[in-house]
């Protein structure tokens, strides 16, 4: 796989991965509560640090999209 993740859109899913963690888990939110919302904001921010680190988005590929220069 090519890497099509630049280092805006990296430094990006690392801050919302962060926050949706930090919401899931640290936040005392009574939203975050609620199972489905808590499970759910912790895959998908697992999932954007882990796009952030490997600097390839699988959606990116399906498109053809690139924030990375050539």
């Amino acid at each position: 796989m090519h890497t099509n993740v630049g280092q805006l859109d990296r430094l990006i899913r690392a801050a919302f991965g962060l926050a949706l963690l930090w919401f899931a888990f640290l936040s005392g939110m009574p939203a975050a509560d609620i199972a489905v919302v808590k499970y759910g904001a912790s895959v998908v921010g697992v999932v954007m640090l882990l796009v952030a680190a490997v600097r390839v988005c699988p959606i990116y590929s399906v498109f053809g999209l690139r924030t990375c220069p050539a």
